[in-house]
């Protein structure tokens, strides 16, 4: 019997086992090696740690977690977690291996989905990002694109101005600015285009033209796209967790969700892509919650 299994291997994940090691809890993590940021090149915002590459990151901190001995780290898929009784949690991997826990921790991560634009994927990660705040300063007071069809672009496009004043706002034919937010963009020099997007060419990752409906041109050297967000997978909901209304797992401030025994971190639960060291300190909180209950429990 473990005491706690984490399922997911990112940043969360991982600092939740680094912790739980440290408290002498008998842990596996299951990772499958599919993260959502595997595109990205360079992780940034982790003082000591800016612009790390996010797979040295992970070597970094399997070797940080080797040296606690009660955690065991698995490349497996898990395929089913259930429970009878809330006391005891059972998963079932890809090769069929059942494990038991009296704590589980979700640090699934997100999946994200891109526009449906043709090209789009080949730049994303290289000369496209979702996040200003990790990637901005890399394209900054250069000529950039906002790629967006949802409800916020105005806001970002306010967010992106930081970085460079040298800014057009693609909504890809959708009809998503207020007039107010047209009006408040354009007088602050920031053009907007309202056609439908039909490609986007480069060479090598690089974005150097966005063609439209129309045939005409747009040329750019970077700049930012809206993703859209789902769970990576239906532990959560399967077990009975409560969700926001922006899809992400409730949870308290030692990620405990609503279902006993079951605690969430990262991005599950905060829907909107967390940095690096959010994500991180959300397992370190989890970690937190799991081994207090379990302490606590021994004197009930």
């Amino acid at each position: 019997m473990l005491d706690c299994i984490i399922i997911g291997g990112g940043p969360a994940g991982l600092n939740a086992a680094l912790m739980l090691g440290r408290a002498k809890r008998k842990v596996m993590l299951f990772d499958d090696n599919q993260p959502r940021n595997q595109v990205t090149q360079q992780s940034h915002g982790f003082i000591t740690q800016d612009g790390i590459k996010p797979q040295v990151f992970r070597d970094l901190a399997h070797k940080d977690i080797a040296q606690y001995p009660s955690v065991t780290l698995q490349n497996r898929l898990v395929q089913t977690v259930s429970t009878v009784d809330h006391t005891t949690y059972t998963i079932i991997t890809d090769k069929g291996q059942a494990y038991n826990s009296k704590k589980i921790i979700l640090a699934t991560g997100l999946k994200e989905s891109l526009p449906e634009i043709e090209g789009i994927d080949h730049f994303y990660g290289k000369s496209l990002f979702s996040c200003p705040y990790c990637d901005g300063w890399e394209l900054r007071d250069q000529p950039l694109v906002l790629i967006s069809e949802d409800k916020d672009a105005a806001h970002l496009a306010k967010i992106i101005f930081q970085w460079s004043q040298d800014l057009v706002v693609c909504t890809n034919g959708k009809s998503i600015l207020t007039p107010t937010e047209e009006q408040s963009l354009r007088q602050n020099g920031i053009e907007i285009n309202k056609k439908a997007i039909t490609q986007l060419e480069g060479t090598n990752g690089k974005i150097m033209t966005l063609v439209f409906e129309d045939q005409s041109i747009l040329t750019r050297v970077g700049g930012f796209v809206t993703t859209s967000h789902r769970q990576a997978n239906t532990f959560a909901s399967s077990l009975g967790c409560q969700f926001n209304q922006d899809g992400g797992i409730v949870v308290d401030n030692l990620g405990r969700t609503n279902v006993l025994g079951v605690y969430a971190a990262g991005d599950a639960s905060t829907v909107n892509p967390a940095k690096l060291i959010i994500a991180a300190g959300n397992g370190v909180r989890a970690a937190m919650g799991v081994n207090s209950d379990l302490a606590v429990s021994l004197f009930n």
